[in-house]
């Protein structure tokens, strides 16, 4: 199974502009059952290096109370697993400085139908969030702000 990563927003803003080798935005969405709760008109799935969103900062359902933090010795992570989720928090942050609404979804790649409701749904305050700190959350909604 695979970390799909979906996101909506209220910008028509082309955000396949930022693909780069560690990213890439595109308008075909996987058909994650989780696709249903993103709440704006302009879709993208948020691939990976991988080709899917593994290779991005992830925490597992039942382990969001680790926050979003700076990598740890602890927790190995990959270098450009760690560059390529900046890069989405900085453009999240981006769109949202231009007054846009965003909003994403993390859920896993399975023939299942979305379990509703989620595991929750989190406001992301960027003013508190650096880009280094930020992490998806298996099966919850961010809305940004």
């Amino acid at each position: 199974m695979c970390y799909m990563t979906v996101l909506s927003t209220t910008s028509s803003v082309d955000l396949a502009q930022y693909n780069t080798v560690l990213l890439n935005f595109s308008r075909d969405l996987p058909g994650v059952a989780e696709e249903v709760f993103l709440m704006h008109e302009f879709k993208w799935f948020i691939g990976s290096r991988s080709g899917c969103s593994c290779a991005l900062r992830h925490l597992c359902a039942g382990s969001e109370e680790l926050g979003f933090s700076e990598p740890a010795e602890w927790f190995p992570e990959e270098t450009e697993d760690i560059e390529a989720t900046r890069m989405i928090c900085a453009i999240i942050r981006r769109l949202v400085s231009l007054g846009e609404q965003v909003d994403c979804v993390d859920g896993w790649a399975t023939d299942s139908p979305a379990r509703s409701p989620l595991s929750g749904d989190i406001e992301v305050d960027l003013s508190t969030v650096k880009d280094t700190e930020f992490r998806f959350f298996e099966r919850h909604r961010f809305t940004f702000t």
